[in-house]
């Protein structure tokens, strides 16, 4: 089946008065964040060496990220002419960098790693189902549609070459929690505060909190339970549980009530 490519994308529908000024914001951060998938293919290439079959996946994966930032940066870029993704890249690129000199996982193992690739599969997928369902910008809605469906593929693809692993490993469902967890939690990190911070040059110096903050309160008042949900139950079967039984169904809840109280208690700043 043929790849989508940019001449997919309906650019001709643009309708300016239809752009979110404040998703805007949210989303030339992702740009950036999906135009930087060399880095992760050489990460990930490092740590899964001596798996060819792994490697010619992560550089597909990779080349797909990257038309993920291409595509949203063209549409920011018809959004607000005044934004240079080349040059707000180029500040990111200087300011956030991965630990491209490991030869090993930072999660531990293999099968960590892949667990936490599927949790950042999750995010990605219900992420921009959420824009696609939020916005009514008809370029806007194509290219999240579009990307969601390969953040879909990508999670799979990650699932299959975790399945490989799981069995050599043996990592305890303990341990797979604490992964998953983890790595929930890093989304406030520095590279979407970051992100944030270099996408939309604020006039005050970058901090992590008020950055990440910034970039949340933007992104997280688009989610509705069903991307919520959908997310969970991707996230449970990547470490072994059932996507569809009563733990799920309890966590999307409170995933959704969370996230909904936290994006209330932000401000648009």
């Amino acid at each position: 089946m043929r790849h989508w490519t940019l001449d997919d994308i309906p650019w001709g529908a643009f309708d300016p008065a239809r752009v979110d000024p404040e998703l805007l914001r949210a989303i030339k951060a992702a740009a950036l964040v999906e135009g930087n998938a060399d880095d992760y293919v050489r990460y990930l290439k490092n740590v899964f060496g001596g798996d060819a079959a792994f490697c010619a996946a992560a550089d597909q994966w990779g080349a797909e990220e990257n038309q993920h930032g291409a595509a949203l940066a063209r549409w920011c870029e018809l959004a607000d002419p005044s934004f240079s993704y080349e040059q707000a890249m180029a500040r990111f690129r200087a300011n956030f960098r991965l630990p491209l000199d490991v030869t090993a996982s930072v999660r531990g193992s293999l099968a960590g790693e892949l667990i936490t690739r599927c949790v950042v599969e999750c995010g990605t997928s219900s992420f921009y189902s959420a824009i696609r369902d939020a916005t009514d910008e008809p370029v806007l809605k194509a290219v999240a549609h579009k990307i969601a469906g390969d953040e879909f593929r990508h999670y799979k693809l990650f699932e299959t070459h975790l399945r490989r692993y799981q069995p050599r490993e043996g990592l305890s469902l303990v341990r797979r929690l604490r992964l998953a967890i983890g790595r929930v939690q890093e989304a406030s990190d520095d590279e979407l505060a970051m992100a944030y911070w270099c996408a939309n040059q604020p006039p005050e110096p970058y901090d992590r909190k008020r950055h990440s903050d910034a970039y949340a309160a933007r992104a997280w008042r688009l989610y509705r339970f069903g991307h919520v949900q959908r997310g969970v139950g991707m996230a449970l079967k990547a470490v072994g549980l059932n996507p569809q039984g009563r733990l799920s169904a309890l966590l999307a809840r409170f995933g959704y009530r969370f996230l909904a109280w936290k994006a209330a208690r932000l401000e648009l700043a």
